[in-house]
This record gives C-alpha cells, structure tokens and sequence, in this order.
C-alpha cells in the first residue's frame, strides 16, 4: 500500500504537559483510519501538527513523500479540514458558502461550479442551495460544513467529529458520503466518540492516550487485545445486592455491571457462559424479559485500554 502521511517520532511540549510524545504511524492511500482516544488524549493536537498549524518539539511529517512545513502550500491544496465546530460565513447562503471556499483553491469558474454541484449533491444540499446557516437544521450544518471541506476534491481528508448532535437520517447521510469519498480515491483521517462508526468506516484504528499510540489495527485486531472473550446481557431483570454478589462469583465472570434493571456479564473466558447464567437464573427464580450473547464490540475495547475514569 502506498504511503500518503508519514508521521516519525512526533513529539509536542509544552510548559508542564508532553501533549504528543514520540509518535509514529503512517496513513495510506485510499484507506480510512481512525484517530480515537478519550479527551486530552492528543487527538487534535497531532492532527494540528500534521497540517502544520502547529509548531512541533521533535519528529518529522511527510505528506505524498514531502516535508510537511506551514508554507506547502502545493501540499496544503491536497487537503481537505473539517473541524467540529462548525465554520461557515453567516451572511453567505449554502451556495456561497461553498463557492467561497472551494475558491481558495480552484480559480476557474467553470471547473469550480462542477465540484461545488458535486459536493452539494454528496451532502443531499440540493433543495437548500439558497437557505443562509441560520436556517438550516443542526444535520443540514454539519453537511454544509463538510460540503465546504471536500469541494475541491482534495485527496486527504480530516473530519473531525462531523456527527455530533446530528439526528440519525443526517449521520445516515454523513457516513454514506464519507463512504463515497473514499471510493473516488479520498483518504480519510476520522476521529469520533461513537465507535459503531468506526466499526463501520475504518479500515485501520489507532488509539491515543496521554499523547502515545497504546493500540492499532483493524477492528478484528484490536478486539483481539481484549480480555474479554464474552458478553452477556440480561434485561428487565431485578436484582439485589446478594443476588449480583453471587453473579460475581460465577465461574469465568470478569466483570458485572447492572443499571436500569439491565445486567451486564463479561466473561473472560470458558464455553456454555450463556447457558451457564440461564440455569443459575433459574435456580435463583430470577425472571428477565430477554438474554443474549455478543463478542466484545470496539467500545469495550477502548474502555478496556484507556480505562472508565472520566476525562476533562
């Protein structure tokens, strides 16, 4: 696979806090990765020191085999941004909006009106072309800002967590674009909080703590790090402090939690859990309106790796 970004020994100080430290991977042609990892954990700041918006303490960026510096600006032209906080011109509406930046980067007339009616039609803009942001929708935001980001067909993209707060037929839409501008030869960095789009996305993840990458590889991959071999869901059932005492103490149990009347049992390892808990359930005349089996999802992964502590 070909290498487009290339990230060797990355390291960012500051004052009191080594934000980035010693950081290598790369990213490859046409492949979407995952950048995740809990808030603090350096997300944004190796993405800001990749696109040169940020001075580095040590390391090297390559970007299509060149040095990355603030004035690659033939590079810069590559590159698509789509930041979370939305950044769009208030007084311009979704058509201006989108000529303006697409502009910046493709001066011919005629060949910017054909990106910027791609774009709108990636996005599903097509019947709001002439409504000013403050008529638009939170999900119609989010498409219009990353309509402004990929207007001029750049071949690296950076969305930064471009479904917050968006209603579920607007993250429909949002993902299938994504989707589509990896099929016309986009490469795609991602960071998000939902890891069901990272199942669904990514081709590659790399999860960032305290500044240093503590794992990386494909979904499969990484659920292979975990300790946990099963989960088991119970739910509608009640219970007491005796009764999740005794769960706890069940052969191959790793952990138990129980909210809402919902309880949830991973284990670690062994065959016929499930079985296992029904039968004990039984015994116990413990009813419950459904139980199921599941292998650990991406989320248990990253809570395993990074721990449950909240983060600022």
């Amino acid at each position: 696979m070909k290498s487009v970004i290339k990230v060797k020994n990355l390291t960012k100080e500051y004052k009191t806090l080594k934000a980035i430290d010693d950081l290598s991977f790369e990213v490859f042609e046409e492949e979407i990765l995952g950048l995740l990892g809990p808030n603090g954990s350096g997300k944004s700041t190796t993405i800001n020191c990749i696109l040169s918006l940020l001075n580095y303490s040590g390391g090297d960026i390559e970007i299509f085999n060149q040095k990355m510096q603030p004035d690659a600006y033939e590079i810069k032209r590559k590159i698509g941004v789509v930041f979370q906080d939305v950044a769009v011109f208030e007084e311009l509406n979704v058509y201006d909006n989108i000529d303006y930046f697409c502009g910046l980067y493709i001066k011919d007339k005629e060949e910017r009106k054909k990106c910027i009616a791609e774009a709108i039609k990636l996005v599903g803009l097509e019947d709001f072309t002439k409504f000013y942001p403050k008529q638009l929708s939170g999900g119609l935001l989010r498409r219009l800002n990353i309509a402004c980001g990929i207007a001029h067909k750049p071949k690296i993209i950076f969305l930064d967590e471009p479904t917050v707060a968006v209603d579920p037929q607007s993250r429909n839409n949002i993902l299938d674009g994504i989707k589509e501008l990896r099929k016309k030869g986009a490469t795609i960095i991602y960071t998000t909080h939902y890891m069901e789009e990272v199942e669904i996305l990514c081709d590659r993840v790399i999860i960032l703590d305290k500044g240093k990458i503590i794992a990386s590889g494909t979904n499969d991959e990484l659920k292979e790090l975990a300790h946990i071999e099963e989960k088991v869901t119970v739910e509608g059932i009640d219970l007491n402090e005796k009764n999740l005492e005794k769960i706890e103490y069940l052969k191959n149990v790793e952990d138990i939690t129980y909210l809402d009347n919902t309880l949830i049992v991973t284990y670690q390892k062994g065959k016929n859990n499930l079985i296992k808990l029904i039968d004990f359930l039984k015994q116990e005349n413990l009813a419950y309106s459904k139980i199921y089996s599941e292998r650990p999802t991406l989320n248990d992964v990253f809570l395993e790796l990074t721990g449950k502590e909240l983060r600022d």
